[in-house]
């Protein structure tokens, strides 16, 4: 893909702020979530400034070379809950999570280390591009469902109160003699039309794709920024006709969030200097969070590789050969601890901000920089984090069809190269797309391997074993061409003698 901006490259300042802003919009619904689903009073804000600072620490390891945002990481959700639950009865709370992060941030470390002395041309043979290929675009793929529910859905909610089944800390129902123990509980529900709400997403979706495609200079770098204020817009119209006319159906932008801002980041480290519970039970419950977080990270260093893959490919710079995959994994590790300790949520480096490179041409590395001050800036700016989070979750669907899309590309042109008509790499594909697409994730106890995850494993599988006799093959075949050219020198010298004779 033709970059714009190189990853050395100094847009000016004005075009350099709206940049960044348009970064961070793309990570901004997938960064705020993972506070927003683990609940436990985690604060967005903090999240927020912690995967601010966590970008900062992966550029300083990268050199300033790798042109990606880290942000809150969905991988660990079940860790978290797991962290939470287990510091229920020492009440360790945020120490927990920062405890875990660490951990994970250290098999980072450790896997650094290794590749520093085995070097990486070991991940070129058992990760080609017929296998890293075909997992960036299930990276892509896996995510369309989430883009695609969010296209039909709204901000605005209201609460009831029904029977619903009793859960305990790890959300497992509660059976008393075989019979499901039921209590009231509070829900919530969707107010705004699936209609209205896709009105909303299809018209961010249309301007995003005017603008980058028909925009002049400034106009097609931005597009993302352009289509968001036009779907919200368009959102902020229907909801003041609901609120006139009293039509929930029409009622898309939560504006009730502005009620209940949160004036300051309640960043986890304070949080766990309270938390410190039982000295005597730590060392125990220290062993059940390694449990919940270390087979997680290496399920993680599999995505790693597939981002840095993807990310290469458009720059058209190897990130694993320079800066080296030892400081991208550095860079990742230890910004995960230092997103942890602040936000409480385990970083890693975040697709959505790779498609954003890719769709904008924009690949300056000094706009991740700035879309990470801004993001810690913005984390004590209370009015403006709400008003992003009244952002309606069918205005970002739209923008992420585009984005989630462009990922999925992006890893199919890995393979333009690949001749698909020989089996060997069909298979390889096939197996790929199928596992990814179908959704294949593997559970064990609180650990989950991602669909993306069991794609890659099964790919590197398929890959070696119908290659298995391709080695003696291609040595056999050498050698016969070696003989050829033997034969064909003597031929010619036999022919030279019998001119000269003659």
């Amino acid at each position: 893909m033709k970059m714009i901006y190189g990853v050395k490259d100094r847009p000016k300042i004005g075009q350099l702020i709206l940049f960044s802003l348009q970064q961070l919009l793309a990570i901004l619904a997938a960064t705020i979530a993972v506070p927003i689903i683990v609940g436990n009073g985690m604060s967005i804000s903090a999240a927020l400034f912690g995967a601010g600072v966590g970008t900062i620490v992966y550029l300083l390891f990268t050199k300033f070379k790798s042109p990606v945002f880290l942000g809150s990481s969905f991988a660990f959700l079940g860790s978290m809950a797991a962290a939470f639950a287990g510091a229920a009865t020492l009440a360790l709370g945020y120490l927990g999570l920062i405890i875990g992060a660490v951990l994970a941030g250290l098999v980072y470390v450790v896997i650094a280390v290794v590749v520093k002395f085995a070097g990486v041309k070991w991940i070129d043979k058992i990760m080609p591009a017929v296998v890293i290929g075909p997992v960036v675009a299930i990276i892509g793929l896996s995510l369309a469902g989430n883009a695609i529910g969010d296209l039909t859905t709204g901000n605005v909610t209201e609460i009831y109160y029904d029977w619903g089944f009793k859960l305990d800390d790890f959300g497992n129902r509660i059976f008393e003699n075989d019979l499901p123990v039921m209590e009231l509980q509070k829900f919530s529900r969707m107010v705004c039309s699936p209609y209205v709400a896709l009105v909303c997403g299809l018209v961010t979706l249309a301007v995003t794709i005017v603008c980058s495609v028909y925009g002049k200079k400034l106009m097609k770098m931005i597009p993302f920024i352009m289509g968001i204020v036009a779907g919200y817009a368009v959102a902020a119209f229907f909801t003041g006709i609901g609120y006139a006319a009293k039509c929930d159906a029409l009622k898309v932008v939560n504006f009730e969030l502005f009620k209940q801002m949160q004036w300051y980041p309640d960043f986890a480290f304070i949080s766990a200097i309270g938390d410190m519970g039982d000295a005597s039970k730590i060392g125990s419950y220290i062993g059940t969070i390694a449990v919940a977080y270390i087979p997680v990270a290496f399920v993680v260093f599999a995505e790693h590789i597939a981002d840095h893959k993807n990310i290469s490919s458009i720059i058209e710079a190897d990130l694993l050969k320079d800066p080296g995959l030892t400081r991208t994994l550095l860079g990742d590790g230890i910004g995960s601890m230092a997103g942890a300790l602040f936000g409480g949520c385990p970083n890693t480096t975040y697709g959505e901000s790779v498609g954003c490179v890719a769709i904008s041409g924009n690949a300056s590395v000094i706009t991740i920089l700035v879309t990470a001050g801004l993001a810690i800036v913005f984390s004590f700016i209370a009015p403006f984090i709400t008003f992003l989070a009244t952002i309606p979750s069918c205005v970002m669907g739209g923008v992420c069809i585009a984005l989630y899309g462009f990922i999925a590309v992006s890893g199919l042109k890995m393979i333009q190269g690949t001749d698909l008509n020989d089996n060997r790499n069909l298979f390889v594909v096939s197996v790929v797309l199928i596992t990814g697409v179908g959704g294949l994730t593997l559970t064990f106890g609180k650990v989950t391997v991602t669909e993306v995850a069991c794609a890659l494993i099964l790919g590197i599988l398929v890959n070696l074993l119908v290659n298995i006799k391709r080695k003696k093959k291609d040595e056999g075949e050498q050698i016969t061409i070696e003989e050829v050219a033997k034969t064909e020198a003597a031929d010619t010298t036999k022919e030279e003698n019998k001119n000269e004779e003659v």
